[in-house]
């Protein structure tokens, strides 16, 4: 069955960085789009980044420009957020996710806290 298998959030000081991992299993990786999703306490979920399964063409939500970096390794099946000079605002529970059949697919999460 499809499986994503989020990693590395953590707590971080603001201003510092962490890197994401989505690990996917059960479908053919390379074929669909993948995108990593946060919520954050008392918010709706949100569209962080968004990456495409041909010519990897990256989109991203307007707070996140110019430090988040979404990328993909379809030899590792594995989906990544480079995420830089992060900012309390970024903290939230990170979510990866793709669709495909008319079925959405998302991981368990990761929590990521920005925070003295």
């Amino acid at each position: 069955q499809v499986q994503l298998v989020e990693s590395g959030g953590g707590l971080v000081q603001p201003g510092g960085s962490l890197r994401l991992s989505c690990t996917a299993s059960g479908f053919i990786f390379s074929r669909y789009a993948m995108s990593w999703y946060r919520q954050a306490p008392g918010k709706e979920r949100e569209l962080v980044a968004s990456i495409s399964s041909t010519w990897n063409i990256a989109n991203y939500v307007d707070s996140v420009k110019g430090r988040f970096t979404i990328s993909s390794d379809n030899s590792k099946n594995t989906v990544y957020l480079q995420m830089n000079s992060l900012k309390p605002e970024d903290t939230a529970v990170y979510y990866c996710n793709t669709r495909f059949s008319h079925i959405e697919y998302w991981g368990q999460g990761t929590l990521v806290t920005v925070s003295e």
